[in-house]
């Protein structure tokens, strides 16, 4: 683990609206496995180890961060992993596959209509009979584990700022920092998925595992930009422009979106004058060779 730098972004519409806006670089966190991902597999990895497990098991899409990241994690570790892919397989593998398979991990697809019923005792049973004694993360890797790690995201610096900033997925996330600040602050999160169930979902993760009480974060849903992975060209420009004007790169279905609508916060002063802001880059850049590979971005 590298000490995590946070980056003040010195742009114009801040000085005009009077705060100071700062990301924290989670996405340099560990070379191969950055952003919050290391938070969330953190104690897993060591409950994985306690029960003597030497394999990890885990669900995702053919692009997701969280399979490359599980089969960076069991590569660094020692571990071998084992990856449910959904839908068909298809070759060449794209570059996460790709690496997930150079780190070691063996790649299994299953149909949509199987993979929904992904956590059913049946089917977790025919894993079992099929691929042994595993340690299974669930997709996204959001458990109470997870959340135990991702607390540890504002340690040390609860006190600093007040607005935390972070896009939001599974909601693992946001539930951990919620719970480590316990009640500091304002926490905004940003939908990468279309529709607003995931408050639902973040309030039941605080309910079951420390935090349902809390009430100072909120989750924006008007940055998804069609929804989950969907790319569009001003989110592009976006990116292109934050990278060139701060040297931070940003990936279009989770960061990119989040500091798009922090800006745009910004611009329609919805912060204090004096606040200062934190953005959390959660990583995930690795996604961006697929996106190039489809032609979605330069």
């Amino acid at each position: 683990m590298s000490i995590v730098p946070i980056q003040a972004i010195d742009l114009t519409v801040c000085a005009q609206k009077g705060l100071r806006l700062f990301v924290k670089r989670e996405d340099l966190v560990h070379p191969l496995l950055s952003g919050n991902k290391w938070y969330k597999l953190k104690y897993n990895l060591l409950e994985a180890k306690a029960r003597n497990k030497d394999t990890l098991l885990t669900f995702g899409g053919a692009y997701s961060n969280h399979i490359y990241a599980t089969s960076a994690a069991a590569h660094i570790h020692g571990m071998k992993s084992i990856g449910i892919i959904r839908g068909e397989e298809h070759l060449p593998l794209n570059p996460t596959l790709q690496q997930a398979q150079r780190f070691g991990m063996q790649l299994h697809y299953l149909d949509r209509s199987r993979y929904r019923n992904k956590e059913s005792p049946e089917l977790m049973k025919e894993l079992t009979d099929s691929h042994g004694d595993f340690y299974p993360i669930p997709e996204g890797g959001t458990n109470a584990l997870a959340i135990k790690g991702t607390r540890e995201i504002v340690k040390g610096h609860e006190e600093d700022f007040d607005y935390w900033c972070l896009p939001v997925g599974t909601g693992g996330t946001i539930a951990g920092i919620v719970n480590g600040l316990n009640g500091r602050g304002q926490v905004i999160g940003f939908s990468a998925l279309k529709g607003d169930f995931l408050h639902g979902e973040v309030q039941e993760l605080l309910n079951r595992h420390g935090g349902g009480e809390l009430s100072n974060w909120s989750i924006g849903h008007d940055y998804h930009f069609g929804g989950y992975a969907k790319v569009k060209p001003p989110l592009v420009k976006f990116m292109d422009d934050f990278k060139e004007e701060t040297g931070i790169p940003l990936e279009p279905i989770y960061t990119g979106k989040m500091m798009y609508g922090v800006l745009d916060l910004i611009a329609q002063g919805h912060f204090r004058r004096g606040s200062r802001i934190l953005a959390i880059h959660t990583g995930g850049l690795q996604g961006l060779d697929g996106f190039r590979e489809r032609g979605l971005i330069a």
